[in-house]
């Protein structure tokens, strides 16, 4: 046998344009052959947990090369300052030692993402030009740094017991399911579970399963399909399409966001549950919400919760005396950090505080809607839930538009197209021409507007099916997914946050 272990290195190596993603061949193979391993020493805790660690650094390494050293130190940093915290009884040493800790993270994610920014806005005010530094931003640098932080915070809240383990902090900090986007879990969920034996239940060995076949199809039939094909091409030239391609274009990007996100985040549940541990859901069918509120407490839960519990109430806290004033000023102040969370740009800027204004403005019309709603007798009803829903959901799309791009005149481009260039006609030349594109989009709302009721019935069923016929699907799945992958994997929208 001629074997070319010259290509094996290489194909084990770091490549910039090639992370190890749940998606890629490479990493089922390497995820079938760590899952074996990992239940054989299941049973030595010590060896298992090293064993977990060094994978979920290489799995790290794969999509960061030698920049997989600065989650190294965030969790030598991270877990000796909550050590700190918990020693000492002083309550002055208490906030210093959160002050270091929040400034080192702060400092690290800060250098990383945000410097040619600021950098530009420095050169923009004094009118020079700018020439940006070469620095490369680690994937996953925002997830693992707030739930670094969301640790410390936990242990000086004293809502926390710190772990005297710093391999068990490893295990929370470097797990790599969730690594790379989330979900951004809690401490206090997640240490308790690295006790416990790997175990896998027919239920969760059903679930897992599921959860990768849905993640699969959601990330490329779906996401990457409409993406490439349709919704980039719309997005760079808008004025050579019409109105109606234009608007189709937002709803598919609306739609490949959700997919693309959720897709990842079902994958990584999906495979923690293998080595039997439970994350946290980051998604509820958000296009469901009758509210902007609702929609986040729908969307990327993880962070919403995060941001609700460790800015949004500290601060309304500290403002209290201002009263509805105080609601409002920490609701826009979260979501311009929210806003500044997702990237270094004016666009995410705008997007947060755009939401920040939405909830405020909510919250502000609060009892005249509600006054409204009851002299129309059409409160709590079906119909005025589908109108909220309706208005949500267009809201939630447009305020996308800001979100994908910091080309103010493309999104100018593509309204003048949808007002003034509309031709309805065109629809049905696009369905004749794009029928796949058009019936992804289709299915994709569908299935995410599916009664719960029917969607967890589905669920039961696959889930009880014996091993075999689960096996059988999964093979289908990836048939299908084979058929829409592109010759290059698309990266997943939320590695460049």
């Amino acid at each position: 046998m001629n074997i070319n272990f010259q290509f094996l290195i290489e194909l084990f190596k770091y490549k910039p344009n090639d992370p190890l993603v749940f998606s890629t061949s490479l990493f089922l193979f390497l995820f079938l052959f760590f899952l074996l391993i990992y239940n054989f020493i299941g049973k030595n805790k010590s060896l298992r947990l090293s064993f977990l660690i060094l994978f979920s650094l290489y799995f790290y390494y794969k999509s960061t090369g030698y920049y997989a050293g600065i989650i190294i130190i965030s969790a030598v940093v991270n877990f000796l300052f909550a050590k700190g915290i918990a020693a000492t009884d002083r309550m002055l040493f208490k906030r210093i030692y959160l002050l270091f800790a929040v400034i080192i993270n702060i400092a690290i994610l800060g250098y990383f993402k945000y410097t040619n920014f600021i950098l530009q806005i420095f050169s923009e005010i004094n009118k020079t030009n700018f020439e940006p530094l070469s620095i490369f931003l680690p994937i996953g640098i925002s997830f693992y740094t707030f739930k670094s932080l969301s640790y410390v915070f936990d242990v000086y809240l004293e809502t926390l017991e710190p772990t005297k383990s710093f391999r068990d902090f490893c295990v929370y900090v470097f797990f790599f399911p969730n690594i790379l986007m989330g979900p951004i879990d809690r401490a206090s969920k997640f240490l308790p579970q690295i006790d416990n034996e790997p175990f896998l239940s027919k239920e969760d060995l059903g679930r897992a399963s599921l959860l990768l076949m849905v993640g699969l199809f959601k990330k490329v039939v779906i996401a990457d399909y409409i993406s490439l094909n349709f919704v980039d091409r719309i997005f760079d030239f808008p004025l050579r399409y019409t109105g109606v391609e234009n608007l189709l274009a937002i709803y598919g990007y609306t739609l490949q966001v959700y997919c693309d996100f959720s897709g990842y985040t079902d994958m990584a549940i999906g495979v923690a549950l293998f080595f039997g541990f439970k994350l946290m859901d980051n998604f509820n069918s958000p296009f469901k919400a009758t509210s902007i509120a609702d929609f986040w407490r729908r969307w990327h839960i993880s962070l919403s919760t995060w941001l609700l519990d460790y800015i949004f109430k500290p601060l309304q806290f500290s403002i209290r005396s201002l009263k509805i004033w105080a609601n409002i000023i920490a609701i826009f102040i979260t979501f311009v950090i929210c806003g500044v969370w997702h990237g270094a740009g004016w666009n995410f800027i705008i997007w947060g505080a755009m939401h920040g204004f939405m909830m405020s403005f909510a919250l502000i019309t609060q009892k005249p809607k509600q006054k409204l709603y009851t002299l129309l007798k059409i409160n709590n009803t079906k119909f005025l839930k589908f109108f909220q829903t309706l208005i949500t959901f267009h809201l939630i799309a447009f305020s996308f538009l800001i979100f994908r791009t910091s080309d103010f005149q493309i999104i100018k481009d593509m309204f003048s197209q949808i007002f003034d260039f509309f031709h309805a006609e065109v629809f049905i030349q696009f369905a004749e021409k794009l029928p796949v594109i058009l019936g992804l989009i289709i299915l994709g709302y569908i299935l995410h507007f599916m009664p719960t009721k029917i969607e967890n019935v589905f669920k039961k069923l696959v889930i009880a099916l014996p091993w075999y016929f689960q096996a059988v699907l999964m093979v289908i799945v990836i048939w299908i997914v084979a058929q829409f992958k592109s010759a290059d994997i698309a990266p997943f929208i939320y590695f460049q946050f």
